[in-house]
């Protein structure tokens, strides 16, 4: 799987705003870190654009990419463990070490 990996960091897209998830949409894993996508993010390339990439590269998951109007990139620290976690559109990054495990 790429990824853009800059000084020990990976860019990390995901979708903050409510209304309409990425990852959540789609779940697509390598669209977490699609070099192109972290791209046009950084690039501020019209969001239609970027749907129109993603339906070209992924045309078995169409109407599925409407979080792309307010993608962000997060920078996270190599190997560090995280999901993302999805709330009426709006996805948070929660980071492993942010849970105290139990264990029975």
């Amino acid at each position: 799987m790429d990824k853009v990996v800059k000084d020990g960091f990976v860019a990390v897209l995901s979708s903050p705003h409510y209304g309409a998830g990425w990852f959540t949409w789609h779940g697509i894993p390598e669209l977490v870190y699609n070099p192109a996508v972290v791209d046009m993010v950084e690039q501020r390339v019209d969001y239609q654009t970027i749907i129109d990439y993603c339906e070209f590269q992924y045309p078995a998951h169409p109407g599925t990419f409407m979080g792309a109007e307010d993608l962000t990139v997060t920078w996270i620290k190599e190997g560090v463990e995280f999901v993302i976690e999805e709330y009426d559109g709006s996805e948070n990054i929660k980071f492993k070490s942010d849970f105290e495990w139990m264990t029975a």
